[in-house]
C-alpha cells in the first residue's frame, strides 16, 4: 500500500535526485585540469592589455610631440589620438590590474561563466569598433562638406583608433574562442561512479 502512495514516489524521486543528481553535480564542479585552463585565459588578457597599454602610450607619444608640430587637420589627428589613447591606457591598466588579480580556479561553473562572458564582451567590443569607424567616416565627411578641418582630423584618428580596435578584439576572440574549444575535452575525461555508473558530462553545445 505504501509503494502506490504519492509520499512514497515524492520520497523514492528524492532519494533518486540525492543519490545521482547531488554527487555529479558536486563532484564535476571543482576539476584540477581547468586551472591550467584558466591560467591560458589569464595570460591571454594579461598580453591583450600590454599590447592596448603600448599601443596607447605610443599613440600618446607620438600624438602629444606631432600636435604641436602641425596645423590645421593633421594637428587636430594628433590631438585625437592623444585624448582617445589616454582612455586607452586606462581600460587596459584597470584591465591588466584585473587580469593579475584573478585567481585560475578550478571550479567547473565558475570557468564556463568567465569564458563565455569574455567571448561576449569581445564581441560587444568589436560591434562598439564597427560603430566608432562609422562615426568617425561621418565626422570626417561631415568636415569635408562644411570645410571644417578639426572635423576632418578628429574623423580620420577615430577612424584609425576604431580600425586597431577591431583588430585587436577580433585576434583576442579568436585566441580565447580556440582555447574554448578544450573544455569539452577537459571535462569528457571525467568518470565518475556513485551508484555503479559511468557518467560524463556532454559540452557539445559549447562549441
Amino acid at each position: 500500500m505504501l509503494k502506490n502512495s504519492p509520499s512514497y514516489s515524492l520520497i523514492l524521486f528524492i532519494i533518486l535526485l540525492t543519490v545521482v543528481f547531488i554527487p555529479l553535480e558536486s563532484m564535476a564542479q571543482n576539476i584540477p585540469e581547468l586551472q591550467n585552463f584558466n591560467q591560458t585565459r589569464i595570460s591571454y588578457n594579461e598580453k591583450g592589455m600590454l599590447i592596448l597599454g603600448g599601443w596607447a602610450v605610443g599613440n600618446m607619444i607620438w600624438g602629444g610631440i606631432a600636435a604641436g608640430q602641425h596645423t590645421g587637420q593633421s594637428k587636430a589627428f594628433h590631438q585625437m589620438n592623444l585624448y582617445w589613447n589616454s582612455v586607452n591606457l586606462v581600460i587596459a591598466g584597470f584591465g591588466y590590474w584585473q587580469a593579475t588579480k584573478e585567481n585560475p580556479g578550478s571550479d567547473f561553473w565558475a570557468t564556463m561563466s568567465s569564458q563565455q562572458s569574455m567571448e561576449k564582451i569581445l564581441l560587444f567590443n568589436a560591434g562598439l569598433d564597427i560603430a566608432y569607424i562609422a562615426g568617425g567616416m561621418y565626422l570626417k565627411e561631415r568636415g569635408l562638406r562644411i570645410d571644417k578641418d578639426k572635423f576632418v582630423g578628429f574623423g580620420k584618428s577615430i577612424i584609425l583608433q576604431g580600425a586597431f580596435l577591431l583588430t585587436f578584439d577580433a585576434i583576442m576572440y579568436t585566441f580565447h574562442h580556440t582555447h574554448a574549444q578544450e573544455l569539452p575535452q577537459i571535462v569528457n575525461q571525467i568518470s565518475l561512479s556513485p551508484t555503479g555508473f559511468n557518467f560524463s558530462i556532454p559540452l557539445g553545445s559549447f562549441q
